[in-house]
């Protein structure tokens, strides 16, 4: 299935506002290569008149074949987890569209700026990450213990991460998405003081692939406000535009499994628990 350009789309029409005009509409300038990411990654500059944004652009041409998601299909469920995000109101995924780009159709994504990331910031980034490796038995107040493991020279740590709304929220988003590669490194704490989600390509399966690191809110009920809008998500699914939004980048079974999955969350409010079906994604960044 390939993903359905959203050029020419009203501002707001399919969850994008601000910025993401300029992402949609814009010439769209490559400023060089994220060389980390598995799939081809290009960071962006978007201008249309006088506005320039950075941004990150996915061609479907650079996408590795995977046995278990069909070819072609990544950038249409990035594009599908914003969607999904943008109905919830959380707004995790950063704003992102569907649109030619200059090796052919593909996701761009608003580029989230970061503490430290350029020369201009006044101090870098201290503390610890939202997601972090600390040694065995330093678990400090206000973070959660996921896993221990061993690092390269073979001293035991423990994998946490931040005891936060904004993740406890992202949790919940994974779920309903069946996010199959939640990493640490694609939780992105912004300069604007929100925490973002990323690279959702491997996401909205109809089978269960959720992989995480945040678990740990596992076996926990999930709150009534929580809950409230996650409901709001499956009238969206039934009677609202969201299922017609989604068709064009997944399938009908997989839109049935997303509504299935809400179902199920509100009739069962209570966190998964890891399995062997639902492992941690390894490495953990």
């Amino acid at each position: 299935m390939t993903p359905t350009p959203e050029g020419g789309a009203p501002d707001g029409a399919d969850g994008v506002t601000g910025d993401g005009t300029v992402m949609r509409c814009g010439e769209l300038t490559v400023i060089g290569r994220i060389r980390s990411a598995s799939n081809a990654t290009f960071l962006c500059e978007a201008h249309e008149d006088d506005a320039l944004i950075h941004c990150v652009y996915k061609p479907v041409a650079g996408e590795a074949p995977l046995w278990d998601f069909p070819d072609g299909t990544l950038a249409g469920r990035e594009y599908g987890a914003f969607l999904v995000s943008a109905a919830l109101g959380w707004n995790i995924v950063p704003d992102t569209v569907i649109r030619d780009g200059p090796a052919g159709p593909g996701m761009v994504q608003r580029w989230v700026d970061q503490p430290g990331d350029t020369a201009e910031a006044d101090e870098p980034a201290t503390g610890l990450d939202l997601v972090d490796l600390l040694p065995a038995g330093r678990i400090p107040p206000g973070y959660l213990p996921i896993l221990q493991a061993y690092d390269y020279a073979g001293d035991e740590v423990t994998l946490v991460h931040a005891d936060d709304v904004r993740l406890r929220r992202m949790a919940v988003f994974d779920v309903l998405i069946n996010n199959a590669d939640r990493k640490g490194g694609h939780i992105l704490a912004g300069v604007d003081g929100r925490v973002y989600g990323v690279d959702h390509g491997v996401s909205l399966h109809a089978e269960d692939k959720l992989r995480t690191v945040l678990w740990g809110w596992a076996g926990k009920p999930v709150d009534d406000e929580t809950l409230e809008v996650v409901g709001r998500l499956g009238d969206e699914l039934r009677g609202g535009e969201l299922a017609d939004r989604l068709r064009p980048h997944i399938t009908a079974r997989e839109i049935t499994a997303l509504r299935a999955r809400v179902v199920e969350l509100l009739d069962d409010p209570v966190m998964p628990t890891p399995d062997r079906r639902r492992p941690i994604p390894w490495p953990a960044f």
